[in-house]
């Protein structure tokens, strides 16, 4: 399975935090497993997340979807600011 890694900026990271630890039953309806790795950098309020997914087409696809939007604003995310990166490729060595 692919995972995809986000990175972005949000308001307060306490508040984030606790507001990203409800969304369980959005992140399945994204094709996301459990557990979700993620760290938080104090300067700049920035955030890493890592996620596992089962589809990458309907995770991109939920990402837009008013439920989604509704979660990253009540949590504090800075849409703008927020990027992902797909790896999917594993080298062997």
């Amino acid at each position: 399975m692919p995972n995809i890694i986000a990175t972005g900026e949000v308001e307060d990271l306490i508040k984030w935090e606790e507001g990203f630890g409800t969304h369980g039953e959005l992140f399945r309806s994204q094709t996301i497993k459990s557990p979700v790795s993620f760290t938080t950098v104090n300067e700049g309020n920035q955030i890493v997340v890592s996620f596992e997914v089962s589809d990458v087409d309907t995770f991109f696809k939920e990402l837009e979807s008013p439920d989604t939007a509704e979660a990253m604003e009540n949590d504090g995310v800075k849409r703008e600011t927020v990027k992902f990166f797909v790896l999917d490729k594993k080298m062997e060595f």
